[in-house]
C-alpha cells in the first residue's frame, strides 16, 4: 500500500479506504461472513481508513465492522457519520443539532465498541441548524475525547469555510468519479486551499464505470433502482462513455475500476478515495489501483471523454437530493 498525509496532521492513511456501507446496506444481499473475511483481508492490504455510518443498516452496519475493529483497534483508522433520522411518518431527516449529535455519538461508540472514533462526519448539512454551532458541539466531541477528528459530507464550499472557523474540518466527503465531477468547480480547490482531505464515495459510480454492472438484473430493494442514472434510458446513454473508458483500461492492463481509482488519486495528493465493497475479490482489485501510473496524454484522453459524453444523469432523486448543501 502506498500511504498519503492525512489532513493538516501527522497521519498517514492508505491512498485507498473502505466504504463499508453497501456490506449490509442499500445494495443487494448481505453477506455478513464473506463481509468479515473482506474486512480482515483489508487490514493484511493495508487498507485501514475504514467508513461507516449510523443509518447504515439502521446501525447494524457499525456493529459489523465492530466484530473486525474491535480486536484490531489498534490498526484501524474508522470513520462514522451522524445525522439521517427516520421521523413517525416513515420519512427521512436529517437533524444536525448539537442535542441529537451528543446523542448519537453515544450509539455509534457503543455499536463500535471503541473508545473514541478517529473521523467523524455530519452526514450532511442541517439548513435549519448553522453550521458554525453544528462544528462547534463537534469540537466539544473532540475536547471529550469522544472523536478525534472533525468532518463533513455533501458540505458547500462556503459551509465548509464557515466551519474551518470554529475548528479545523480534517476531511471533507462527497461523490466524485469519471462520471460525477460537480466537486472540480468549487469544493476540490478549497479543500486543497484548507489543508483538507477529499474523500471520495462512490468513486467507481456504484459499480457503473465497472463495465460490468447491468441495471436490469437489480432488485427493487436495491439504493440504485430509485436514481436517475441508473435508469435504463440513462445507462444506455452512458454505455458509449463507459465502453471506450474499459479500452482505455485495457490498453493500461488494468481494470477500468483500477483506472477509475488511479484517475481520482491522480487528481490530487490530498485525495483519499473509499471504494465500497463485500467481497474479496474486489478489494484486491482495488488495491492494485495505487500501482497504476497515468501519463499526461492518459489524463487528456479521459478528460476528452468527459467533454465527449456530457450527460451521464443524476446521482440522486428528489428525496436524496434536497440534502445537499447548496448554500
Amino acid at each position: 500500500m502506498i500511504y498519503r498525509k492525512f489532513a493538516n496532521t501527522q497521519e498517514l492513511l492508505p491512498s485507498i479506504g473502505l466504504g463499508c456501507m453497501g456490506m449490509n446496506h442499500a445494495y443487494g444481499q448481505p453477506d455478513d461472513q464473506e463481509s468479515l473475511a473482506t474486512l480482515n483481508e483489508a487490514i493484511d492490504l493495508g487498507i485501514t481508513f475504514w467508513d461507516t455510518a449510523d443509518m447504515y443498516a439502521d446501525g447494524k452496519n457499525e456493529e459489523l465492522v465492530a466484530k473486525v475493529l474491535k480486536p484490531n483497534r489498534d490498526k484501524i483508522f474508522i470513520a462514522s457519520k451522524f445525522g439521517f433520522r427516520v421521523n413517525a411518518n416513515g420519512q427521512r431527516t436529517f437533524d444536525g443539532s448539537p442535542k441529537y449529535m451528543k446523542a448519537a455519538i453515544v450509539g455509534s461508540l457503543k455499536r463500535l465498541q471503541v473508545e473514541v472514533i478517529d473521523l467523524y462526519y455530519a452526514h450532511r448539512v442541517d439548513a435549519n441548524v448553522p453550521v458554525e454551532e453544528m462544528v462547534g458541539a463537534l469540537a466539544d466531541l473532540v475536547r471529550e475525547g469522544k472523536i478525534r477528528y472533525i468532518g463533513l459530507s455533501e458540505a458547500s464550499s462556503n459551509s465548509i469555510r464557515r466551519a474551518c472557523k470554529v475548528h479545523p474540518v480534517a476531511a471533507l466527503q462527497s461523490e466524485y468519479s469519471v462520471l460525477t465531477r460537480e466537486v472540480e468547480k468549487d469544493i476540490l480547490p478549497t479543500c486543497k486551499e484548507l489543508n483538507i482531505t477529499f474523500v471520495p464515495f462512490s468513486p467507481l459510480s456504484r459499480g457503473l464505470v465497472t463495465n460490468s454492472l447491468d441495471v436490469l438484473t437489480l432488485k427493487e430493494s436495491d439504493f440504485r433502482k430509485t436514481i436517475p442514472r441508473y435508469q435504463p434510458e440513462q445507462v444506455a446513454k452512458n454505455k458509449k462513455l463507459i465502453e471506450e473508458f474499459a479500452g482505455m483500461a485495457a490498453e493500461k492492463n488494468c481494470t477500468p475500476a483500477q483506472l477509475a481509482l488511479a484517475w481520482i488519486l491522480a487528481q490530487g495528493e490530498n485525495i483519499i478515495p473509499i471504494p465500497g465493497t463485500k467481497k474479496r475479490v474486489y478489494l484486491r482489485e482495488n488495491a492494485k489501483a495505487v500501482h497504476v501510473s497515468l501519463t499526461r496524454e492518459d489524463l487528456i484522453r479521459i478528460e476528452a471523454l468527459s467533454v465527449k459524453y456530457p450527460d451521464t444523469g443524476g446521482r440522486y432523486d428528489e428525496a436524496n437530493e434536497k440534502f445537499i448543501d447548496r448554500s
